[in-house]
């Protein structure tokens, strides 16, 4: 029988420990219900990108880099946002990082400055085969987030011409709340911090996120847009997504079409008018205005 349907006759601290884990089980996951793709799948549906053959075009002299999120893998995070930029004719790239031993296909789940490492890694590879002089960067969730790390202590601003973040968490998370709930059961924590360090370091207050707001949120030299929704159950609260810092462009979509009821997993993976302004913060010199009609644009 499942757990919360036997809530009434256990003690309400185990019931909040029951839902507190259930819930970190899928902290910043916009792809945790996904499967994995067989082979031929995952071979017809990356067609178009990660073709390293790809040469930039003058309209559009930066390849794009996608960085899926918590649980996602660089097939499964973009196989709608992926084929929409393609044939706006970017070169587009995605990756893979945060792999824990023994966890495939679900991925995000290592320390994150580590995941920067391979994101450093990935962006080198990149650019070395298109010849472009700097990409842009595109994340979902901790992918969103998790290239500030990159750009701030491993060099990245002088690759990079944009980061856009759909529903990032720049400053941790809460998770509505619950994460405010570890202290009230020892151990759960640590047990989190050694199995799921990526999942650890996305709490709002965990000394990763402190280490990566120091300072401030942004570097010179990046373009910085952060798309968020007032729905988000995920990132929490949703304003703290939002980036402070010159070249930074925070956008609510319900302000843009007050009809999106897109949440957390929706606006990194399906959403349309979400990823008509991905398409305006890649190419803001030909940025038309983003409506509930962009859905079909």
């Amino acid at each position: 029988m499942l757990p919360w349907i036997r809530a009434a006759r256990v003690p309400r601290t185990r019931s909040l420990l029951a839902a507190l884990l259930l819930a970190l089980t899928v902290l910043v996951a916009p792809a945790a219900t996904a499967t994995a793709a067989p082979p031929a799948a995952a071979e017809a549906t990356s067609r178009g990108w990660n073709d390293y053959s790809c040469k930039p075009s003058a309209a559009h002299p930066r390849p794009v880099v996608l960085v899926h999120g918590t649980f996602g893998n660089s097939i499964d995070n973009w196989l709608v946002l992926a084929p929409y930029l393609v044939n706006r004719g970017y070169c587009v790239f995605s990756l893979d990082y945060g792999q824990l031993p023994g966890v495939p296909f679900f991925h995000g789940l290592g320390p994150i400055d580590k995941s920067a490492e391979q994101l450093d890694m990935f962006v080198d590879k990149v650019l070395d085969a298109t010849g472009a002089p700097k990409a842009d960067l595109v994340g979902h969730s901790q992918g969103g987030m998790m290239p500030n790390y990159y750009l701030k202590f491993l060099g990245g601003a002088d690759k990079v011409n944009a980061l856009v973040g759909l529903a990032p968490d720049n400053h941790g998370t809460t998770l509505l709340g619950l994460t405010k709930l570890l202290p009230f059961f020892p151990g759960v924590e640590r047990f989190i911090g050694d199995n799921t360090p990526g999942l650890a370091d996305q709490i709002a207050g965990s000394p990763f996120i402190t280490k990566l707001t120091a300072g401030g949120d942004t570097v010179p030299g990046v373009r910085y847009t952060v798309i968020a929704t007032k729905y988000d159950q995920v990132v929490t609260p949703y304003r703290t997504q939002y980036l402070n810092g010159p070249n930074v462009r925070n956008v609510l979509l319900q302000d843009l079409c007050p009809l999106d009821l897109s949440e957390h997993v929706a606006i990194g993976t399906v959403d349309r008018i979400a990823f008509h302004e991905v398409a305006n913060a890649l190419d803001p010199a030909r940025a038309t205005p983003t409506t509930c009609a962009s859905v079909i644009g």
